[in-house]
């Protein structure tokens, strides 16, 4: 009963955070932002808690609640998950996140840049083994490329935040967050809010009221449902097919269906039973500069794994002819092999194909 009531109390605690600076200075660009800014949400209606099943998690908000953003987040932007016909689940804490890096990222590009630091390193903390970014930043990088290039290292930095969570990177003390890991919201959220930042950037207004504009405009193009109750009715509605309330959290088992595929051109949302013959909005993955090179180019996010990953079965079969290799050390490059990793030999521990795609 008391470890029951620790983690009930830590998510208390995480679900309140308080909000820091939403200005991007130089002195904002000395450390990164958390890798965590903004703690939401897990995928579900009145999902119960290991230990305390009088306790129920509902993560829902509506268009008309959300408030101003904030960088690096406020309890005022009454984040949650929205239903959109057009888009799926939206995490709204998710997609402000991305945008948040993205900004961030942007900023500190465009410094090294014009201070001529063409090959700059940054900490990044600890997340399934520790993180660095290096950027290698050309002297003639135009300003959209840098957007795109800030958007690209955010929307890998999200996708790692699943890898981590699913091969049991735990941000929390005492709470496994495998429970979350790859929700079926979670990438197109992630994306989502990688669009919204690139835009942020490119908008006259001041960032924090343009993130507020631009996110009611892509929610809106994505057709939101009209109230909580309307995005109740639609977690209700694929209940037993993406998820159960039969399982409590944070349970692995709470997920039926997750999304695993998270690379390519472009990504597609998931759509409740009713909506799948509407025409769903895809949104694309930016991965070259305007001139055609490939942004993987201008940076790697370094992670040298911890002894969770079983890196040498990992790459085993695999062309894997790196430098670091003996130092158990990946880059982006190496997310979808560890992605694909659980649908073959492994999938007992890393059950990717039991899942529903």
């Amino acid at each position: 009963m008391m470890k029951s009531f620790v983690l009930f109390v830590i998510f208390l605690i995480s679900f309140g955070l308080k909000a820091k600076s939403p200005e991007l200075s130089d002195e904002d660009l000395k450390t990164a932002p958390p890798k965590i800014i903004r703690t939401c949400c897990s995928f579900g209606y009145e999902v119960k808690l290991i230990g305390l099943p009088f306790v129920k998690f509902t993560d829902i908000t509506s268009f008309d609640l959300l408030g101003r953003h904030q960088y690096l987040g406020s309890d005022t932007e009454m984040n949650g998950i929205v239903y959109t016909h057009f888009g799926g689940f939206i995490d709204v804490a998710h997609a402000r996140d991305v945008s948040d890096w993205t900004a961030y990222l942007y900023k500190l590009i465009k410094k090294n840049q014009k201070e001529k630091n063409h090959y700059f390193e940054m900490k990044l903390g600890n997340e399934g083994g520790n993180k660095k970014l290096k950027l290698r930043i050309p002297e003639n990088l135009n300003d959209d490329d840098a957007i795109k290039l800030a958007g690209k290292i955010a929307y890998d930095i999200s996708v790692w935040h699943e890898i981590a969570t699913w091969y049991g990177n735990s941000y929390l003390p005492l709470i496994k967050e495998r429970y979350s890991a790859f929700s079926v919201e979670d990438a197109y959220s992630n994306l989502l809010g990688a669009h919204i930042g690139m835009e942020a950037i490119k908008s006259d207004l001041p960032y924090n009221d343009a993130v507020t504009k631009i996110i009611r405009q892509k929610l809106a193009d994505l057709k939101p449902v009209k109230t909580k109750a309307d995005t109740e009715k639609a977690m209700n509605a694929v209940k037993d097919i993406w998820w159960t309330d039969k399982e409590y959290l944070p349970s692995g088992k709470v997920l039926i269906k997750r999304e695993f595929r998270v690379y390519g051109d472009s990504l597609y949302p998931r759509l409740i039973p009713s909506d799948e013959a509407i025409r769903f909005k895809s949104l694309p993955i930016f991965t070259t500069t305007n001139q055609g090179k490939d942004l993987n180019d201008f940076y790697d996010l370094c992670i040298k794994l911890n002894l969770k990953f079983p890196y040498r079965r990992m790459f085993a079969d695999l062309e894997h002819n790196k430098v670091e290799d003996k130092n158990r050390t990946i880059t982006q490059r190496d997310f979808q092999a560890i992605i694909s990793f659980g649908s073959s030999k492994n999938r007992k521990k890393y059950p990717i194909d039991r899942y529903q795609f």
